[in-house]
């Protein structure tokens, strides 16, 4: 089920967005950012600041009581931003990935926003391969990587966002 979170779902989104992106426990999955970057993904108080911020919505998947996968949707002036796209490093490619892209398209509706964008790592070519089969594509744009207290880069590649588009038509 495919609900907006809480503050009382900080800690467990904190918990799971972080063993999905960073650490040992992220190469369960395929899209582990553990080779390139070392330090935390995201802290309770960072999704906290989230969840209360206006235009900002932080959807979460739960099964059994338990939240195995969340988005972040940010809705601005003419698109919706998607981040933070997450699913528990043993539940990928069960189809939780799509099923939050399709919540984000009808947020994206109700809110009258015919455009979603996000960034991604340039060099995660399997991830990009990904969106772009879900209808996202290359706007060109790039984006320096905001490295993050305690963010160190793991590789000697550049670490710029590539910015993705789909649009949407309803």
């Amino acid at each position: 089920m495919i609900t907006q979170a809480t503050i009382a779902d900080a800690a467990e989104l904190s918990a799971l967005i972080n063993s999905a992106y960073r650490g040992e426990s992220s190469k369960k999955g395929w899209t582990t950012e553990a080779d390139l970057l070392e330090g935390t993904r995201t802290s309770e108080e960072e999704l906290i600041s989230i969840i209360t911020s206006p235009n900002h919505y932080l959807l979460k998947f739960t099964r059994d009581e338990k939240i195995i996968g969340s988005v972040l949707l940010i809705a601005k002036k003419e698109m919706l931003y998607l981040g933070m796209l997450t699913v528990s490093p043993e539940l990928q490619n069960s189809g939780i990935g799509k099923q939050l892209l399709q919540a984000a398209e009808q947020l994206a509706q109700q809110l009258e926003l015919s455009r979603i964008q996000m960034t991604v790592i340039g060099i995660r070519k399997e991830l990009l391969a990904w969106y772009v089969r879900n209808g996202y594509e290359d706007t060109g744009l790039r984006e320096p990587f905001p490295f993050g207290e305690g963010d160190k880069a793991l590789t000697s590649e550049p670490l710029d966002f590539m910015v993705l588009e789909k649009k949407l038509t309803f």
